[in-house]
């Protein structure tokens, strides 16, 4: 999927995981609005640099991440 720079990231509702506590070395991750694609930004730079990921990559990124950690 080629990213659409016109799509507006501001109003994303970024969520970090419950497993980072207060620890600043996280990201944060927000599905955007239509569903195709999650949008990542680091926690300690919110206003810093978004990347975007398809669905698809995104699903297998967190299915081998948890096949690791298992």
């Amino acid at each position: 999927m080629k990213y659409d720079s016109k799509i507006d990231l501001n109003g994303l509702a970024f969520k970090k995981s419950s497993y980072s506590g207060n620890n600043t070395n996280c990201v944060e991750v927000a599905p955007l609005p239509d569903g195709r694609a999650t949008a990542v930004r680091d926690s300690k730079n919110p206003a810093g640099p978004i990347l975007v990921f398809p669905a698809g990559r995104w699903a297998a990124f967190i299915a081998k991440a948890n096949e690791l950690k298992a």
